[in-house]
Parts: structure tokens; sequence; C-alpha cells
């Protein structure tokens, strides 16, 4: 059971985890051993409740493919238990950050001495400017 909040947990049956074989530099063990994790997590077969789902298909990450399927590669240490409870937290980590909802923005208007600088600065600019041109004969 993944854990995400106080009440909301994803049974391990809607995860599926791979072992396959990492990428990069690393000798002989990266040609042996399948030490990195594949993770799929296919959000809409899930148990998460509904906002939840919303959000994380609404949400613009690569991770996340056009079918709804999170897939996480972790391949960054060298053991596989430890690529797969970094698989395991990557995706908390990732349904965690939709848990919130957003803080909706309040407009502001600018105060009256930005107001005043930004127009100082205009005509700073603007006389600096006018001393490029050539002399009026």
């Amino acid at each position: 059971m993944l854990k995400i909040s106080g009440q909301i947990t994803i049974p391990d049956s809607e995860i599926e985890m791979s072992a396959v074989r990492a990428q990069g530099a690393g000798g002989q063990n990266v040609n042996k051993v399948s030490s990195a994790v594949h993770l799929r997590f296919d959000i809409k077969a899930s148990s998460l409740p509904d906002v939840y789902k919303e959000r994380l298909l609404a949400l613009h990450d690569r991770r996340i493919t056009a079918e709804g399927v999170v897939v996480i590669k972790a391949q960054q240490c060298r053991s596989q238990e430890q690529n797969r409870a970094d698989a395991l937290a990557r995706l908390q980590a990732l349904i965690k950050k939709i848990a919130l909802p957003r803080k909706k923005r309040t407009p502001t208007k600018p105060t009256q001495s930005s107001r005043r600088k930004r127009l100082e600065q205009k005509t700073q600019r603007g006389k600096i400017k006018a001393l490029r041109k050539k002399p009026a004969e």
C-alpha cells in the first residue's frame, strides 16, 4: 500500500513495476544486472478520488502519457530495492503535489511610487536616446 494522505492510499495491485537494465556508465554491473525500475500507474483505472484523477490528467507532465498512464523510470541507485523505493516516492510526490488545490491569485494594483519610478525611467531612457540623434543645423 502506498500512502498518499491520511485517507487516501493506493493498493499495490494498481502499481505495475518491472525491472529493466539501467542506462549509462557503470561497467559490468550495468550489463549484467537489471537494477533499474519501470513504474506504471494507470490513472483512469485507479481507486483515486475523481478530483485527483482529473487534476492528474490535466497536469502537463512528461511522465504522464496521452492514455493517462504515469511512467516513472528510476535508475539512480545500484540496487533494485532502492530504485523501487525511489520510484514509489516520486509517484507519491506527484500525487501529493496535485492534492492541495492551488490558491486563487488576487490581482493587485501597482503602487503609486512604482508607477512614478517607471515613468521616470521611461523619460530618462528617452533622453538617452534623444542624445543619439544628429544635431539639428
